[in-house]
């Protein structure tokens, strides 16, 4: 049995302002938040298992949440989860196993409605159904981009793009810091971390300078030259 406590209203605000939530009507996000419920988690704690049925569909409101995979004794960083979002969708509109695992980071917040609710009002509220349609859509998009970045770039490459994306999202500053630690990095970008350290060295003469986690990013317009950033690649917005 799960033991939670329920969605407070300044978490509800939150999730409303989802995609998928924002146009349904309020009677059904009702039901929703009735149904949902909300859990702490520590670091390192493992939420689903790949192979697993969907039972929940899991909101990230607090912390990070990294999604990944293993096969025949091998792992990879899939994807990092951050607030406020939902993880692992398909799984819960098709009743179908998860593609990946997912666990914590960092000290997290999760929010978790029934599958079984979710699919239910899918099929109930149309608003939201076309929202989840385009979700699911948005997360096909970010797939096809992430495979042409895994077999279009060298790994010079794709560290270079990655670093331009992140420093975007930490609202353009020529020096910040990695989310997380190197390894997983390295295994979100397909490499090890060998590969990956010589890759930064490699990026020193674009302008990289690497101290710990800090990036110093001293020659903006080089490192771009380099990198050739492509919104049908790099944009994960669109």
């Amino acid at each position: 049995m799960h033991v939670g406590e329920p969605l407070a209203e300044s978490f509800q605000s939150e999730v409303r302002k989802l995609d998928i939530f924002s146009a349904m009507e309020e009677s059904y996000f009702d039901d929703l938040m009735r149904a949902a419920y909300v859990q702490n988690f520590p670091p390192h704690v493992e939420l689903i298992t790949e192979g697993d049925i969907s039972d929940f569909l899991h909101i990230v409101l607090v912390g990070t949440v990294e999604l990944f995979s293993t096969w025949n004794n091998r792992e990879t960083s899939m994807a990092m989860v951050r607030p406020v979002s939902t993880f692992i969708l398909a799984a819960t509109i098709r009743e179908a196993p998860y593609l990946m695992s997912a666990r914590t980071l960092e000290k997290s917040r999760i929010a978790l409605i029934p599958s079984q609710d979710v699919r239910r009002v899918f099929g109930q509220d149309a608003a939201f159904a076309r929202a989840i349609v385009g979700e699911l859509a948005n997360c096909y998009r970010a797939v096809v981009k992430n495979t042409k970045d895994l077999k279009l770039r060298s790994s010079l490459e794709r560290l270079a793009n990655y670093l331009l994306r992140e420093q975007r999202r930490q609202a353009g500053a020529p020096q910040f810091d990695l989310p997380f630690e190197k390894r997983r990095l390295a295994s979100f970008l397909g490499m090890t971390p060998e590969n990956l350290s010589r890759a930064f060295k490699g990026l020193q003469p674009y302008g990289v300078v690497v101290d710990g986690s800090r990036m110093t990013i001293t020659d903006q317009a080089d490192l771009e030259s380099f990198a050739k950033p492509s919104p049908l690649i790099d944009d994960h917005r669109a």
